[in-house]
C-alpha cells in the first residue's frame, strides 16, 4: 500500500492488491484495484486473466467472457486463458465451444491435468461417457494425486453404471483430500443408487459438516432419507437445500417426490410446477408431473407432462414407463389407442437391444430341473407379497432351482422370508441393465419371470436384451409390457378373454383360473356381524388408491347410492388424507347430486378395520382394483365389478370367478348398478354372505397355494419346451 500512496498508478501493485482481495474474498476490491490496473495498463492479458477469474466467480459471465476473449487477443498461447473461456462457455450450456476452448489449452499445453479434467467435465455434459473417462484418466497420469480428478471420474463412472469403480474413484479422492465436501456428496450418491442408505446418509452429512451451506448435499441427503422412509426428515432437507438456493430446480422436484410419497397431493403438483419454472426443459419434474397428475384423476395433463418429458429426453425409459402406466388408469381411451403407446415403447426400448441378443445355449434336455429366475424390486413388505409368497414357499425343488434377482433399496422382515424360498439371492441395485442381462446369462437361467411390469424400478431393459431361452411376465402389472423380447404373459382365460391377444404383446399363456394364488395377513381377524343390522343403512366402500376413480367411476357410485336410500360410501385411501384430493373427489359427487354428508373420506390402517364397517364394496373401472378386493372377500364383503379392458380391467372378474361368484361380474355400468342396489336391498342375503364368505374363499382355488404352484410349473415346463423344439 505504501506504493501506492507514492504512486497511485503502479501497475504491478494494483494487480498484486486485486490479486491478494480475489483470494481473500473480497471480491468488490478486488475488481476496483483491477479494472484501475486494466485503465492503466490495457496490454497486460494477466490482469483480464485474473479479472476473468474473479467475475466468473460471481456469475457475471458475459463480462468475464470480455475480459477472457481481450487477454486472448493479447495473448494467442495463452493456454490457462483457453481453460477459463471453457469454463465459461460451460455455464452458459455452451458445450461445443466449451469442448474446442479446452482441447486448444491442451493443444498448447498437452500436460496440462487441469485441462483434460475440466474437457472430462464437458464431455460428461455431452453424454459422452468413455471419452470422459479417457480425459480423467489423462489427467489422473500427469498428476496421481489430483483429488477433483477422481471425483469427477468416480460420477462419469456412476454414469455408465460402473458403480463399484465409482465408489473407489470417490473413495481415492477422499483419501487425498478428507475433507473434499463433493467427493463425500457423489460417494453418498453411489451409495444411495447401491440401496446402501445409512452409509450414504453419514456421506452427505459429513459433506454438509464441512460445508453447512452445501444445497446439493442437504437435497440429496432428503433423497436417502426419503429412501429409508423417513418422510418428514426428507421434507426438512429439501426444505433447508431451498433456503440456501431458492432457484434449486432439482430439490424442488425432489420436495415434489416426497409430498407425493406423503400424499399431499396439491402441495407436489406446486413444487414440480415450480421446478418447471426454474427448468422449463427439466424432463424428471415433467414425468413427476405427471405421476402427481394422474393420481389427482387428470389423466390428459399427466399424459401430456409424461410426453413432454419424452420429447426433452426420447431415452428418458422410466418416462414411457410412467406414460403407459397413467394411460392403463386412462378412463377415455381405447384399448387400441393404449396399446400403440406400448408399440411405440418396444419401438423406441426394446427393438434397438435386438442386436443384443445371443444363442442360448441352456441343455435342451427334457423333464430336467429347471432353473427360474424372478426379477423384482418388490421382494419386501409389499402388495405383491399375498400372491409371491404362495408360489415361492411350494415351489416343487425337484422340479426348478429358484433364483431372486432383488431390485431393493431396503430390506425387512419379509426380504428375509423371501430368501429362504429360493437357492440364490443376487441383490441387483446399481448393477446396471447390461451387467444384470450378464449376470443372468451366466447363471444359466432357464426361464425369467418378469414381476414389476412398468412399476418403479422395473428392470424391463434387462428383458429387452433377452438374457434367457424363455421369458415370462406375471403379477406385479396386470398388463402387457409391450416387449415382444418377453415371450409369455401369464394369465387366465377370464383376465385376458380369448380374442383379445392382439392388444398383448407377448403370447398370452393361460393357465386355470386363478392365475395366482393368495395368501392372507395373519392377524385379519374375524368378520364382523353386517354393519347394515347394527346402523341402519347401506355402507358401501373402496379402499383403492384415488388413480382409480374418474368421472365414469363416481357417475355410476353416485346412481347407486341415489337408488338405494339412505345409503353412504367410504373411500379410504393415503390420497384422501388431505383436503384438496377430498375437496375435489366431493365436487366430483356433488355434480351427480351426492352429498358430502354421504361420503366417509380418509386414510386407516390396517384396512380389515375399515372393511369391518363395509357392507359391499364398490371395484373401479376401466382398472380394477387389486388386492382390496380380496381382502373385502376374506372379511366377509361381497363387491360388484365391471368387466372391463383386458388384463387390468378385469382383475375382479377373474377373483370372483375364482372365489365362485361370478353372479357379481356386470358387462356394463347399467348392469353394474343393478348388482349392487340388489345386494343392498337384500340384507338378509347379505348377512348370510358375510358369515359364510372366508370359508367359500378357503375352499377355492384363490387359496390353494400348492396347486398353483403345480399349475405354474407345469407351464413353465411347456414353455421351455417349446423353446427347445423350437
Amino acid at each position: 500500500m505504501k506504493i501506492l500512496e507514492r504512486d497511485p498508478c503502479h501497475v504491478a501493485t494494483l494487480q498484486l492488491m486485486g490479486m491478494v482481495a480475489v483470494q481473500t474474498g473480497r471480491n468488490d476490491i478486488a475488481e476496483s484495484f483491477l479494472r484501475k490496473a486494466i485503465g492503466l495498463k490495457d496490454s497486460d492479458p494477466t490482469i483480464h486473466f485474473i479479472l476473468t477469474g474473479m467475475l466468473l466467480e460471481q456469475d457475471k459471465l458475459e463480462q468475464a467472457m470480455a475480459h477472457c476473449m481481450r487477454a486472448l487477443a493479447l495473448k494467442p498461447n495463452f493456454a490457462e486463458a483457453y481453460l477459463k473461456l471453457g469454463d465459461i462457455f460451460q455455464r452458459l450450456g455452451k458445450l461445443p465451444e466449451s469442448e474446442s476452448s479446452c482441447r486448444q489449452a491442451l493443444k498448447l499445453k498437452p500436460d496440462y491435468a487441469e485441462a483434460h479434467n475440466n474437457l472430462g467435465n464437458v464431455l460428461n455434459g455431452l453424454g459422452r461417457f468413455d471419452d470422459a473417462v479417457a480425459s480423467y484418466s489423462r489427467a489422473l497420469e500427469i498428476r496421481p494425486d489430483y483429488a477433483e480428478a477422481y471425483n469427477n471420474l468416480g460420477v462419469t463412472l456412476e454414469d455408465l453404471e460402473r458403480s463399484d469403480e465409482a465408489e473407489a474413484s470417490h473413495r481415492r479422492a477422499l483419501e487425498l483430500k478428507p475433507d473434499f465436501a463433493e467427493a463425500h456428496n457423489n460417494l453418498g450418491n453411489v451409495l444411495g443408487d447401491q440401496g446402501r442408505f445409512a452409509e450414504a446418509e453419514a456421506n452427505y452429512r459429513r459433506a454438509l459438516e464441512i460445508k453447512p451451506d452445501y444445497a446439493e448435499a442437504h437435497s440429496n441427503l432428503g433423497n436417502v432419507l426419503n429412501g429409508r422412509g423417513r418422510f418428514d426428515d426428507a421434507v426438512a432437507s429439501y426444505s433447508r437445500s431451498l433456503e440456501i438456493r431458492p432457484d434449486y430446480a432439482e430439490a424442488h422436484n425432489n420436495l415434489g417426490i416426497t409430498l407425493k410419497d406423503l400424499g399431499r397431493s396439491d402441495e407436489a403438483e406446486a413444487s414440480h410446477r415450480r421446478a418447471l419454472e426454474l427448468k422449463p426443459d427439466f424432463a424428471e419434474a415433467h414425468n413427476n408431473l405427471g405421476i402427481v397428475l394422474s393420481d389427482q384423476g387428470r389423466f390428459a395433463e399427466a399424459e401430456a407432462s409424461h410426453r413432454r418429458a419424452l420429447e426433452i429426453r426420447p431415452d428418458y425409459a422410466e418416462a414411457q414407463s410412467n406414460l403407459l402406466f397413467c394411460l392403463n388408469y386412462h378412463p377415455d381411451l381405447s384399448v387400441e389407442e393404449i396399446y400403440r403407446a406400448y408399440q411405440e415403447y418396444d419401438a423406441s426400448f426394446g427393438i434397438p437391444l435386438r442386436s443384443t441378443w445371443r444363442t442360448h445355449t441352456n441343455d435342451k434336455t427334457p423333464d430336467r430341473r429347471l432353473r427360474v429366475g424372478y426379477v423384482s424390486p418388490d421382494f419386501r413388505y409389499h402388495s405383491c407379497r399375498f400372491f409371491l409368497e404362495p408360489l415361492l414357499a411350494h415351489h416343487d425343488k425337484t422340479q426348478v432351482e429358484v433364483y431372486a434377482y432383488a431390485e431393493l433399496s431396503k430390506k425387512d422382515d419379509m426380504t428375509a422370508r423371501y430368501q429362504s424360498y429360493v437357492e440364490r439371492w443376487i441383490p441387483t441395485k446399481g448393477m446396471g441393465d447390461e451387467a444384470l442381462a450378464e449376470r443372468i446369462r451366466s447363471d444359466g437361467i432357464d426361464i425369467l419371470v418378469d414381476l414389476a411390469g412398468h412399476t418403479a424400478h422395473n428392470r424391463l431393459l434387462t428383458f429387452a436384451r433377452k438374457p434367457a431361452p424363455v421369458s415370462v411376465s406375471w403379477l406385479g402389472y396386470g398388463n402387457t409390457t409391450g416387449l415382444r423380447s418377453i415371450d409369455y404373459y401369464l394369465t387366465d382365460a377370464t383376465s385376458v378373454p380369448v380374442g383379445s391377444e392382439g392388444s398383448f404383446a407377448e403370447q398370452p399363456w393361460y393357465i386355470a383360473n386363478p392365475p395366482y394364488s393368495y395368501r392372507p395377513t395373519a392377524g385379519m381377524g374375524e368378520v364382523s356381524g353386517l354393519p347394515a343390522l347394527r346402523c341402519g343403512h347401506i355402507t358401501f366402500g373402496t379402499l383403492t388408491r384415488s388413480v382409480r376413480i374418474n368421472p365414469h367411476t363416481i357417475r355410476v357410485w353416485s346412481e347407486i347410492l341415489r337408488r338405494v336410500e339412505g345409503s353412504r360410501l367410504v373411500i379410504d385411501s393415503l390420497n384422501f388424507n388431505y383436503p384438496g384430493m377430498q375437496a375435489r373427489l366431493v365436487e366430483g359427487f356433488a355434480e351427480h347430486g351426492v352429498t358430502r354428508e354421504r361420503l366417509e373420506l380418509g386414510y386407516h390402517s390396517p384396512p380389515w378395520d375399515i372393511l369391518r364397517g363395509i357392507d359391499i364394496s364398490l371395484d373401479c373401472f376401466p382398472h380394477n382394483s387389486g388386492t382390496t378386493l380380496l381382502e373385502s372377500l376374506y372379511m366377509g364383503v361381497p363387491y360388484v365389478t365391471l368387466a372391463s379392458r383386458p388384463g387390468v380391467g378385469r382383475l375382479g372378474s377373474s377373483i370372483l370367478k375364482g372365489v365362485g361368484h361370478p353372479e357379481w361380474i356386470a358387462q356394463s355400468e347399467a348392469e353394474y348398478v343393478d348388482k349392487a342396489v340388489a345386494l343392498a336391498t337384500d340384507l338378509p342375503g347379505l348377512a348370510a354372505l358375510r358369515v359364510g364368505l372366508r370359508s367359500e374363499m378357503e375352499a377355492s382355488p384363490l387359496m390353494d397355494e400348492a396347486e398353483f404352484a403345480r399349475k405354474v410349473e407345469a407351464a413353465y415346463r411347456m414353455m421351455f419346451a417349446n423353446w427347445a423344439e423350437s
